[in-house]
């Protein structure tokens, strides 16, 4: 019987990394730096640095990210906190019923939100920033919860008994132990919330926002058959999401390090 050996097992990834990621890159760079004609040109990127309509969407979608990551952290690490030092026995179904929600479709999940946000405050058009927040918050919410849970739960409960002992209260344990050590789950956290929160416009369309973010510009170029400009502002913010995600996860890497040696 022949075996294969690992370079013959790793074949279907490779053709699956090929034809889904490497092909559609070039695709991408091959729209982003050439015209109408199919000449090369670099007005595309001159015309995303010094037009006022992508540098304002990409201004406003990093105050909606900063807003919606902010709002998401708040909420979860509390929550994220109680459960992993609670004594529940079965504190799993508590965590379950905050990630219950992602389990059902999400236009399901922010057309209901939108009614009840509807009967609030009556026209959605009046807060099209706040009520865009609360839809981003209430969508990501549990990608915040998660990785904060697990970085609390993991941590050495002989750490919190041992600062104890030596006079530490429970604010110092806190400040000292717990949150540097749970800097790692909120670090994935915001990089899991922070980055589609850009893009995220359906939650916008839903609520009938006349707002853009970034992800709504990058649509309008398309369906507008504009593929050359809506191609390099994907390449532009595909650059500035992978330079966010590689600074998170030096840092992440950084803080592990650090509480691999406390």
């Amino acid at each position: 019987m022949k075996h294969f050996s690992r370079k013959q097992l790793s074949i279907p990834y490779v053709i699956f990394l090929v034809l889904f990621v490497i092909l559609p890159l070039l695709v991408v760079l091959y729209y982003a730096f050439t015209n109408g004609e199919g000449r090369f040109t670099m007005t595309n990127f001159i015309g995303f640095f010094t037009g006022t309509n992508t540098i304002g969407t990409l201004i406003y979608s990093l105050m909606i990210a900063v807003c919606v990551t902010t709002l998401c952290l708040l909420l979860a690490y509390p929550v994220a906190y109680i459960l992993a030092r609670s004594m529940f026995k079965r504190k799993y179904i508590i965590l379950m019923l905050f990630v219950l929600p992602m389990w059902i479709n999400f236009t399901l999940r922010i057309t209901a939100l939108k009614e009840i946000m509807t009967a609030i405050e009556g026209n959605l058009a009046y807060y099209p920033f706040l009520n865009s927040v609360i839809g981003m918050t209430y969508d990501f919410l549990p990608f915040m919860i998660l990785p904060i849970y697990n970085a609390l739960e993991k941590i050495d409960k002989n750490l919190f008994e041992a600062a104890s002992d030596l006079g530490a209260n429970s604010l110092v344990v806190f400040l000292k132990i717990t949150l540097p050590l749970s800097v790692p789950g909120i670090v994935s956290g915001i990089t899991m919330v922070f980055l589609p929160s850009m893009t995220n416009y359906v939650v916008l369309d839903m609520f009938y926002n006349s707002t853009y973010i970034m992800g709504s510009l990058i649509s309008s170029y398309f369906s507008a058959y504009d593929w050359n400009n809506g191609a390099m502002i994907s390449l532009i913010l595909l650059v500035i999401i992978f330079a966010i995600t590689l600074i998170a996860g030096k840092f992440e890497k950084d803080e592990e390090r650090k509480g691999a040696v406390l």
